[in-house]
């Protein structure tokens, strides 16, 4: 979707390159992906830019498509077994849900951030143009 990752040590899961490289496919190298040591280091690099910090979250108070996104917000999404930790949530300008049935409880992280990421490329008409067949 032409957006860049970023990864924040340490992280729910194993980084290595073999576990990688079969995740991404054949689109590993399209991606810009940064690895960070720790919060603190990813936080002070977005607050020097001057981004935006949005939380996905099941304990959101926003429904995600209810929010006005801007071109300079950096998503948000913590484990999928235990969310995200204090200091992200206080860190966060907006805490944003996808709203649910009742009886279920959450969708896995990437189906959550590819729903929560499209309505923010289609706000900020910053979709990929390239167009492939």
């Amino acid at each position: 979707m032409n957006v860049g990752v970023d990864i924040i040590e340490p992280c729910g899961f194993v980084l290595d390159d073999r576990r990688l490289r079969r995740s991404g496919m054949d689109y590993l190298d399209q991606v810009d992906l940064t690895r960070h040591i720790s919060w603190d280091h990813f936080y002070k690099n977005c607050s020097e830019r001057g981004d935006r910090l949005i939380l996905l979250t099941t304990s959101g108070d926003v429904p995600y498509c209810d929010f006005a996104f801007q071109p300079n917000d950096r998503l948000l999404l913590g484990r999928e077994s235990a969310g995200a930790p204090p200091e992200v949530h206080e860190a966060a300008l907006a805490r944003l849900r996808i709203p649910m049935a009742n009886g279920t409880r959450s969708l896995n992280i990437a189906m959550a951030s590819a729903m929560v990421l499209g309505e923010a490329l289609r706000q900020t008409n910053r979709f990929a143009t390239g167009i492939s067949e």
